[in-house]
């Protein structure tokens, strides 16, 4: 049964259409897009969605319509930031992806986002990683901590308002960022870990999702240019992820768009990003982690084949 899987995020618009169940390794047949959209461009600040970020999002649903139009889809299912929600203008993004697709974007409550995050970043790791495992997602907007096992699922999860273009939008205002500004986004970043109920302390192993973290795989490796599959499942040690990080934060955006394997969207918001990283990493036991390209996007397209 082909799927279309969408998970629009503060930052990224993805796209996941095919037939998962006839795809072993969860690529082949499988089209996956992405698109830098910025959707939550400001809304920290003013509490609506920006004119010029529902024209570049709606732009991408118009793509993404097209092709799930040619892959002759049978179900989709639109998962979506909670600004999308609250969000003061909120109701146009909602009809203009109810126009566009035939479905309706949901918020998804946390419950159910961690389990579609978790069961997504370990399907293809069991066997691979010690339990308790804990996802890290780092989104545009929020940061994720999803404890459980890898065959038994989540069984603690917390959602954090701490996040790559949050976190540039509050503190990393020179370019490159100054000292005082990268302590003033460590301290906010740690304030918010201190009250999380997912103790990074008490797991077997870390793995890392989503853009942020799979940009930082990227560069930590030193690929000439992105690889997916050079990236996933890739075992970084810590100490090295925490160097790439060091560097990022010492450069200005244009060198890091210089950088290859970086992709120019999220140059100039990888910085907060990686701090949000390294500040997770600190609290662990672990010497290295996992990372995996599957996620919450394809949690979403199983959800649609198993459920």
């Amino acid at each position: 049964m082909n799927v279309a899987a969408i998970d629009c995020g503060t930052n990224t618009i993805k796209l996941l259409v095919g037939d998962l169940a006839a795809s072993p390794d969860g690529n082949t047949g499988i089209i996956r897009e992405s698109r830098m959209v910025r959707l939550g461009q400001g809304v920290d600040a003013t509490g609506r969605l920006a004119p010029e970020a529902l024209e570049r999002t709606l732009a991408a649903v118009d793509e993404y319509a097209a092709i799930i139009a040619d892959a002759g889809v049978e179900r989709v299912r639109f998962c979506a930031t909670s600004a999308t929600r609250d969000a003061e203008n909120a109701a146009e993004f909602r009809a203009g992806v109810t126009q566009r697709l035939g479905v309706e974007p949901e918020v998804l409550p946390g419950a159910e986002e961690a389990r579609l995050a978790f069961a997504g970043a370990v399907r293809g790791l069991v066997g691979r990683v010690q339990d308790p495992v804990m996802v890290v997602d780092i989104g545009g907007g929020s940061t994720e901590l999803i404890r459980g096992t890898a065959t038994g699922g989540p069984d603690q999860e917390h959602s954090m308002d701490i996040g790559s273009v949050r976190m540039t939008e509050r503190h990393l205002h020179a370019d490159p960022p100054t000292a005082e500004e990268v302590a003033a986004c460590v301290a906010d970043i740690d304030a918010v870990l201190d009250s999380s109920p997912v103790d990074p302390g008490e797991v077997g192993s870390v793995v890392g999702v989503a853009g942020t973290i799979t940009q930082i795989a990227a560069l930590t490796l030193g690929l000439p240019a992105y690889e997916r599959e050079r990236t996933d499942k890739a075992v970084l040690r810590v100490d090295d992820v925490e160097a790439c990080i060091d560097r990022l934060l010492s450069l200005t955006v244009a060198e890091r768009t210089a950088l290859p394997s970086m992709h120019p969207g999220r140059a100039d918001v990888i910085g907060a990003g990686g701090l949000i990283l390294s500040r997770v990493l600190r609290r662990t036991p672990a010497t290295s982690f996992t990372v995996a390209e599957t996620d919450i996007l394809d949690g979403i397209a199983w959800s649609l084949v198993e459920g």
